[in-house]
């Protein structure tokens, strides 16, 4: 299941925010990984692919979940 282009804005514009709950989840991104990121939904998902191996479904749900707490 992919997410919609309103999940993407939602969380791109509650970046500040979802920063340390995306960081929390996943201990192996550097501040400079998610600085590299800009808070964009797919730099997001690409950049937990590279450093964890999850699948991109996996992190869009995690994603998800953790955007609508």
């Amino acid at each position: 299941m992919r997410d919609t282009t309103d999940e993407r804005l939602q969380f791109e514009g509650k970046w500040d925010k979802m920063r340390g709950r995306v960081k929390e989840a996943w201990g192996a991104l550097s501040d400079d990984d998610l600085d590299r990121t800009q808070g964009k939904w797919d730099q997001v998902v690409g950049t937990i692919k590279e450093k964890t191996g999850e699948s991109m479904d996996e992190i869009e749900r995690k994603l998800r979940d953790i955007s609508s707490r």
